[in-house]
């Protein structure tokens, strides 16, 4: 099963929580989150000049409601060296991921129950004013999409991806899907304390 999100939130998708399996039941131990859109055109919003978009891929880490550790452009490895993010886009520039963080499920620290994705711009503007992005959570072994969300066109400047929570069951991935206001991944922290429950 994955979660398909275009456009406007539809009733109810945003909650659908997927186990971290693959389609034969074994369980998913690697993912990535990928982030991509595309570059500013010239001459758009009134402005002769192209100004650039600096969407921001993140994951916060947390012990209970607690956050115990940031992966994100300026800090690219959590403490535990099992989460990585491969670099910086500040343009958009290129198909597919323009930002990509991976996650080696078996050897994150055991204290931690759950790991947020969240995307931000950077550079301040709204969805409104970005075409075609998107964010994904991917199945880092064998490429499968287990959820996708086009980011609506709309005046947040953050978006709470989802949450890759820890069950007595193993990991499973929590749609949130909720635009919020955040060009730094440390904005978003005050907003996300009722998604981790």
């Amino acid at each position: 099963m994955s979660i398909r999100r275009s456009g406007r939130p539809e009733e109810g998708i945003s909650a659908v929580t997927v186990p971290l399996r693959d389609n034969n039941g074994a369980r998913v131990d690697f993912v990535t989150m990928g982030l991509g859109w595309d570059p500013a055109r010239p001459g758009r919003w009134f402005t002769a000049k192209r100004a650039d978009i600096d969407l921001n891929a993140a994951a916060l880490l947390f012990v209970g409601e607690q956050l115990t550790d940031v992966v994100y452009h300026e800090k690219l490895t959590s403490d535990d060296g099992a989460i990585r993010h491969q670099g910086d886009s500040i343009t958009g520039e290129g198909d597919g991921d323009d930002e990509v963080i991976a996650v080696d499920l078996t050897r994150v620290d055991p204290r931690i129950t759950a790991i947020m994705f969240l995307v931000t711009c950077y550079t301040g503007q709204t969805f409104a004013e970005i075409d075609n992005a998107f964010c994904r959570l991917v199945d880092g072994g064998s490429g499968a999409e287990l959820a996708r969300y086009d980011l609506p066109a709309d005046h947040h400047t953050g978006l709470i991806m989802g949450v890759v929570a820890r069950t007595e069951h193993g990991w499973e991935f929590r749609g949130v899907d909720e635009g919020i206001e955040a060009r730094h991944p440390v904005d978003a922290v005050p907003l996300v304390g009722q998604f981790l429950r």
